[in-house]
């Protein structure tokens, strides 16, 4: 784009009339009730359907007491990137909870997620190497391969038989990447079946488990405790800390050769200032509240489940997902804003997920479910969203 006004107008208008015109909503507060914990947008005061604090861990006074006792003995910044002077004794015990957690030898903190897949891709993979991934991928996976300087490949989402094709294609495929839990459809990645491929070609395997750490697994290990895989089958394992764990940043845990060559070579890691200690100390303690209170997910599972048998028996359609994340296909980006602004009448904050977040034409709900959810308010939720639906029916092509 040339530095010229009207080629800002002209851009801006475009994404107007496509209907993917974002705004942001300001948070003001939230209020506890009965029905469970609402938040204030502007003069709203709102059920939040559309959060990744999957677990209600976010305002927990455990983590916020953490904080603030950190905070007294390190300050309220790290002051400096992890090998020179940032990294502190949170961080250590975070670092080495997090890889007992996971069941890895060793791990290490990112600020954010995007952080740690962009700097795990490209430490492990190059130019003249190829980075096969799943085409609903994660932005950051994507982006990780193209910064890479190596070729990207996609194989068709969830299709384990074509990735293994495409890596016997690709002989000098060096990693293949893919979420745990899709995070705009909330479906589960066949991580077996991914694993075995990538072993028998000698393929690295990242898996991105930010929407299932915390939440699925027997203790909250994520997709892969649940399809028993450890660091032999999936050498890197990213998760991050700002959705079950209620606070801030990501990580990567494997073997210890694979974290002390992130630490060495990984540029997200080395050139960028560390999480404050009172992030890495909120971090703890949300951990060993995962640990301790597994009622959390239990009552995380009974609240997606009464959603989606409620749904069910409405005859809303929702795309196939066992996890927090409960999708509604709407098509057009026109529809599904209409809808959220339906719900937001209601009393009910869901987003609406547009391109190019999501292929055009399978724009969407993203409803996430979370501990927090009374059965009144997911009860609600499904009445308006009913009625939502009714009001803003699909518009029919002209023939």
């Amino acid at each position: 784009m040339r530095r010229r006004p009207e080629a800002l107008a002209a851009a801006l208008a475009g994404i107007a009339a496509a209907g993917q015109q974002r705004a942001r909503r300001t948070v003001r507060g939230f209020v506890d009730s009965a029905l469970g914990p609402r938040v204030q947008i502007d003069d709203r005061t709102l059920f939040n359907f559309c959060s990744n604090d999957y677990l209600g861990l976010a305002r927990h006074p455990a983590l916020a007491d953490a904080q603030q006792r950190a905070a007294a003995a390190f300050g309220s910044g790290s002051g400096a990137a992890h090998l020179v002077t940032g990294h502190s004794a949170e961080h250590a015990a975070l670092e080495a909870e997090l890889a007992a957690f996971t069941g890895r030898q060793r791990a290490v903190l990112f600020s954010t997620g995007y952080m740690a897949n962009l700097g795990a891709i490209s430490t492990f993979a190059g130019r003249g190497e190829v980075v096969l991934q799943d085409r609903l991928n994660h932005a950051s996976l994507l982006d990780g391969a193209r910064l890479s300087g190596a070729r990207l490949a996609r194989y068709r989402h969830g299709d384990a038989d074509d990735a293994a094709a495409q890596l016997q294609q690709h002989a000098n495929t060096a990693l293949l990447a893919t979420d745990g839990v899709f995070s705009m459809d909330g479906d589960v990645a066949p991580v077996a079946a991914l694993a075995a491929a990538c072993r028998q070609r000698e393929a690295w395997l990242l898996v991105d488990d930010a929407h299932g750490l915390g939440v699925l697994g027997a203790h909250g290990g994520g997709v892969l405790e649940e399809a028993g895989l450890g660091a032999a089958e999936v050498p890197l394992l990213m998760g991050t800390l700002g959705k079950a764990f209620g606070s801030f940043g990501a990580f990567i845990a494997g073997d210890d050769a694979v974290i002390e060559l992130l630490l060495q070579r990984a540029r997200t890691f080395i050139y960028t200032t560390a999480l404050p200690s009172p992030v890495a100390a909120a971090a703890r303690a949300a951990l060993r509240l995962c640990r301790e209170e597994s009622w959390r997910r239990l009552q995380l599972q009974a609240a997606i489940a009464r959603f989606s048998q409620g749904a069910q028996a409405l005859g809303i359609g929702l795309l196939p997902s066992r996890s927090a994340i409960q999708p509604l296909l709407l098509g057009s980006a026109q529809r599904a804003c209409a809808v959220s602004e339906q719900l937001l009448e209601g009393g009910f904050w869901v987003g609406a997920i547009r391109p190019p977040s999501v292929p055009e034409g399978t724009a969407r709900l993203r409803i996430t479910l979370s501990a927090t959810h009374s059965d009144a308010a997911i009860d609600g939720l499904l009445e308006a969203l009913q009625r939502a639906l009714r009001a803003t029916p699909p518009q029919r092509e002209a023939s």
